[in-house]
């Protein structure tokens, strides 16, 4: 399985779940977000990269609300617009970075050179816009 490109939403895991977003009413997608980020954060066992990979763009998503987070533009983000997401996620998309980021993370293992330290600063920086909101 490839990890794709160092976007968030470059892989097909995360184009999937844009779609997915996109065909739910406005009032479910929120519930979708919350479920992405929990299956990341409270798994303590080893985290599969498509559920990383999906952790990620949901992590991205709950960034691009908060003041200096990066919106999400990229072509396979979703095209529907977001309601407003509870600053309640931002603690959990923390905690679902982190375990993408942890030493039993599959997505993390699979990133390799040259890509990686472009993937990690990438992550880096919406761990950080995600902590600072």
């Amino acid at each position: 399985m490839g990890t794709g490109g160092i976007g968030h939403f470059d892989n097909d895991e995360a184009a999937d779940f844009a779609n997915e977003l996109d065909d739910l009413p406005a009032g479910e997608r929120v519930a979708l977000i919350r479920t992405t980020l929990e299956t990341a954060a409270d798994d303590s066992g080893y985290l599969e990269a498509p559920e990383g990979m999906l952790a990620v763009a949901a992590a991205a998503l709950v960034a691009s609300q908060v003041p200096d987070g990066d919106p999400v533009d990229d072509s396979y983000g979703p095209e529907e617009p977001l309601p407003a997401l509870p600053a309640g996620l931002r603690p959990l998309a923390v905690r679902a970075i982190d375990r993408v980021l942890g030493e039993k993370s599959e997505l993390d293992e699979l990133r390799e050179e040259p890509d990686r330290p472009s993937w990690l600063a990438e992550i880096d920086r919406l761990r950080t816009v995600l902590a600072a909101g």
